[in-house]
This record gives structure tokens, C-alpha cells and sequence, in this order.
């Protein structure tokens, strides 16, 4: 299976800008977890294969559990999440299926967070969900192929938290 699109027949700078949005998100205050459960999760609903790989690689060699992993489809009748985690993981779905979803149903999504996060959060978290939407729909469209992702241990080490 080839790619349609390598990153090398990419108009130059548009990797560089994506990437500058993770290095925004690595500094912004949210835990590289949360982060990956994010993307994780999104990547699960989207069903695109090389970020499922990559996140849960990433997120495993940063220390995640496998099980809050493997229980991520099941978030709201599992244990291993916090309230907050699964207010984020709700606003996850919420965004990720917006065509989806009614104008109250985003507002209360928003409501559940505002217990646990301040607004800067908030937008960082919205952006944090965005911004994997963007790469999913890039990834499927590309064609990147699943179960090429290596990731690299000093990445990995950077981000335990």
C-alpha cells in the first residue's frame, strides 16, 4: 500500500505550521495524557489508523496505561477516568462529531469542563481536538499507511508526565 500523498509532496510550510500547533499544545498547560486520550479518541471515532498507531505507541512509551487505553471506546462507564477526563473525552466526541451534534448538546458538553478547567484550558482543549481532527482527515485522505509510525524514545521521554 503507497501513500497518495508523502509529506514530501506537501507545499512547503504547511507541515511546519501544523507542527507548530503541537509545539503550542506541548507548552500550553494541558498533561501530554490528556493530550493523547484526546487524540486517541478522536482517531478512534474518525477510524484513522496511522494516528490510532502513532498515539497509542506515543502514549504507551510515555508511560499511559495499556488499560486506560484499551477501555478508551467504553470512557463513560470506566473507573480509570477522572471527572475531568471524561468531561474532555465527552467534548472529544461532541466536536468530533459536530455535524452531529445540536447547538445544547455542545453547550452542556462545554458546561461538564467548566467544573475542572479554566477557560484558557478550555480553548486549549478545543484546540487540542481540532487540531487531531485536522491530522485525522489528512492521514485518510493521504492514504498514510497504518503501522509505519516508529516512535522515538527521546520524544517520548519528554513528555511524562
Amino acid at each position: 500500500m503507497e501513500p497518495r500523498i508523502t509529506l514530501q509532496d506537501t507545499p512547503k510550510g504547511m507541515y511546519e505550521l501544523l507542527q507548530n500547533i503541537e509545539t503550542y499544545l506541548k507548552k500550553s498547560g494541558l498533561s501530554y495524557s490528556l493530550i493523547h486520550l484526546i487524540k486517541v479518541r478522536a482517531s478512534q471515532i474518525n477510524r484513522c489508523g496511522y494516528c490510532l498507531d502513532m498515539h497509542h505507541k506515543d502514549t504507551l512509551e510515555a508511560g499511559e496505561t495499556f488499560q486506560r487505553l484499551y477501555l478508551l471506546p467504553a470512557w463513560k462507564e470506566s473507573p480509570v477516568y477522572t471527572d475531568a477526563e471524561k468531561a474532555v473525552l465527552n467534548l472529544t466526541e461532541v466536536l468530533t462529531k459536530i455535524s452531529e451534534s445540536e447547538p445544547e448538546v455542545i453547550a452542556e458538553a462545554y458546561e461538564r469542563l467548566t467544573p475542572h478547567y479554566a477557560k484558557g484550558d478550555i480553548a486549549n482543549i478545543i484546540l487540542a481536538i481540532c487540531q487531531i481532527n485536522s491530522w485525522n482527515r489528512i492521514a485518510i485522505t493521504f492514504g498514510t499507511v497504518p503501522g509505519t509510525y516508529k516512535p522515538s524514545k527521546v520524544k517520548a521521554a519528554e513528555h511524562v508526565n
